[in-house]
């Protein structure tokens, strides 16, 4: 790791993960005995099904979906394993085969499997009802039942083998491609040598000079990359507008809300309430550069401290373990329980090193193992409610498992985020409440803001970047990198108005965010669970402790039902098109609180910037 990197040591340099649980290493015999054995269970359960199908009892569904999450939780196992240590070292050529044998080994599998749905699919509405409405499949009737969703986007079985064939060589390959080279990318920093999450963390700075220089660095980056970057979008949305023309999605967005399991209502209404709030943006942007008597606020101050008591806060590993425990600890112990286990027993990769991927996730991996969580800290405030975030969605994970097996932990990407915004608003409120300060209140408050916004507000910018994008990209063809400039520059200004100065250099930032290539369409959901959690903490605040089990049953549900259902349980409907009102009301209300804390502690720079 280069000097910069530790300029000061967060004590999670050490703090990496065991993967033992899998495998001891790609050398172990028991990886290669894995593999023959999926291997020979596919084989077997395309023997025993294949085009019989239409004649299985309910019986056999059972039986069917019991065999199927065996071979899901182990092509799980090998898959994890693989995909966990290339995101440690992306430029590690031993890890970037084993990522690769894994695709190609899914691939290949997956086209032999792909025959079950289709045929359940293919079934008439009859026949389907009578297998669903059996208590033999009672377990899995919600699966069952959430397939035949996609009957009219079904292709031939020869058709989806060729796909998933492809895909490896296609989308696949191009988005590890994304992954590998941004990976890559180094900066010279004062004759050091750093990678892209060192300078994206100096873009919050304190100095000024400092967010302007990783601000330059990373946009000559972006363009002197522009044209590798440019041609990875430009293939992977003409890849996606081929796949949905195929099958016949109304829109680009209609696989991923059909993914979702949210109507394109919702979505639509999500959308035009954040976009018909952008005013609170401009308002908050407005104060903050009254509060830094700046003259004009840059791309590069946007996340500028305030200059206060907060702007030295450094929080070694041991400190942010601590807060987001006793902030679990105080909603329930039980998430205080399992979030303690993904330190105690290595369930997490957080220092920076040189080649490891940017940013945070956490990983579901499979019911017969334990998730994940990933992270690059580097001891801001800001890591610490990031390390709240993924062990949010560590809990959910961890808990559906247990509760309801594999096939409940891949939520559905809106419900996805509920647990991490809830967690990280646990260690907000507690953080608040302890304090009493009201410049540091003023200084969290605001900061608080700005981490919503960048969940809420500039997730739909960038979702509206996307929709212009996918949607140019279908009638005009290949675009340059000059036409996605100027998409960007437009969704972005529409955001923040005129109380941000989006240059036109900023225009290129399109290019570094791997949402768009590796799963088209996601970005909305940050704003959906944002919201979604606002209105959850609100009924919280409400109904006191009798909220508690019932959320943390919500979270053992994970996938086994619709979100629309199991939300209705906790008493929310996000069917009713105002619902995300609720949660951009509680966003004002923060606004307001700042705009009037700031002018009683500092009435003269307000004094200044009325003049």
């Amino acid at each position: 790791m280069s000097e910069a990197l530790q300029e000061r040591l967060t004590g999670a340099e050490d703090v990496v993960w065991d993967l033992s649980v899998f495998y001891k290493s790609f050398d172990d015999p028991q990886l290669q005995a894995d593999i023959e054995k999926l291997t020979e269970m596919v084989d077997a359960f395309q023997a025993r099904w294949r085009g019989k199908v239409a004649e299985m009892n309910a019986a056999d569904f059972a039986s069917a979906y019991e065999t199927m999450e065996a071979i899901y939780d182990l092509r799980g196992r090998l898959g994890s394993f693989a995909f966990l240590n290339f995101s440690t070292d992306t430029g590690n050529t031993d890890y970037q085969a084993a990522v690769a044998r894994v695709e190609e080994l899914e691939s290949a599998l997956s086209q032999k499997m792909v025959f079950f749905d289709l045929e359940w699919n293919a079934l008439d509405d009859k026949p389907a009802n009578a297998i669903l409405e059996d208590p033999a499949v009672a377990q899995y009737r919600y699966y069952l039942e959430a397939e035949r969703r996609y009957r009219p986007y079904n292709l031939s079985e020869a058709e989806e083998q060729i796909i998933i064939e492809k895909g490896v060589t296609g989308s696949g390959a191009w988005a590890r491609f994304f992954t590998q080279l941004t990976s890559a990318f180094r900066f010279d920093w004062l004759d050091d040598e750093v990678n892209m999450t060192f300078v994206l963390n100096k873009m919050r700075d304190a100095d000024r000079d400092v967010r302007e220089m990783a601000w330059r660095k990373l946009t000559d980056k972006l363009q002197e990359k522009s044209m590798e970057l440019t041609f990875i979008f430009n293939t992977l949305a003409l890849d996606k507008a081929n796949s949905d023309q195929r099958r016949g999605y109304a829109s680009w967005i209609s696989s991923r809300n059909l993914s979702n399991k949210s109507s394109d209502e919702v979505v639509e209404a999500l959308i035009e309430t954040v976009t018909g709030n952008y005013d609170l943006v401009a308002r908050h942007y407005r104060l903050k550069r009254a509060l830094l008597e700046y003259d004009e606020l840059y791309d590069y101050d946007r996340y500028a401290p305030l200059n206060l008591k907060e702007s030295d806060a450094f929080y070694v590993w041991e400190q942010a373990r601590d807060i987001v425990l006793a902030a679990f600890e105080n909603f329930t112990p039980q998430m205080k329980t399992v979030a303690k286990r993904f330190f105690d027993e290595n369930w997490i990769h957080a220092p920076v090193l040189p080649n490891k991927r940017g940013g945070a996730f956490a990983a579901s991996t499979v019911a017969s193992a334990n998730p994940y969580i990933f992270l690059n800290y580097l001891g801001d405030t800001r890591d610490v409610t990031t390390l709240a975030h993924e062990l949010g969605h560590g809990i959910h994970m961890y808990l559906s498992g247990a509760e309801n097996g594999l096939f409940a932990l891949y939520t559905p990407l809106t419900t996805a985020e509920m647990a991490s915004t809830f967690a990280e608003m646990l260690v907000f409120q507690d953080l608040m409440a302890a304090e009493d300060d009201d410049e540091v209140k003023l200084s969290m408050l605001t900061e608080k803001i700005e981490d919503t916004f960048a969940t809420v507000f500039r997730q739909i910018s960038m979702n509206r970047f996307e929709d212009k994008m996918h949607n140019a990209r279908r009638q005009e063809g290949e675009l340059t990198a000059e036409r996605f400039n100027e998409l960007w520059l437009e969704t972005q200004r529409d955001m923040f108005s005129d109380s941000v100065a989006i240059t036109e250099e900023y225009g290129c930032w399109w290019s570094y965010v791997p949402h768009f290539l590796h799963t088209p369409g996601y970005v909305y959901a940050y704003s959906f669970g944002e919201l979604l959690v606002l209105a959850l903490y609100r009924l919280y605040q409400e109904e006191g402790e009798s909220f508690v089990p019932k959320y943390i049953d919500l979270l053992a549900a994970g996938d086994s039902d619709y979100p629309d259902r199991l939300l209705a349980r906790v008493g929310v409907d996000i069917n009713e098109l105002d619902f995300w009102q609720k949660g951009i009301d509680v966003i004002a209300e923060w606004v307001t609180q700042a705009e009037t804390l700031s002018r009683q502690l500092y009435p003269k720079k307000f004094a200044r910037a009325s003049k």
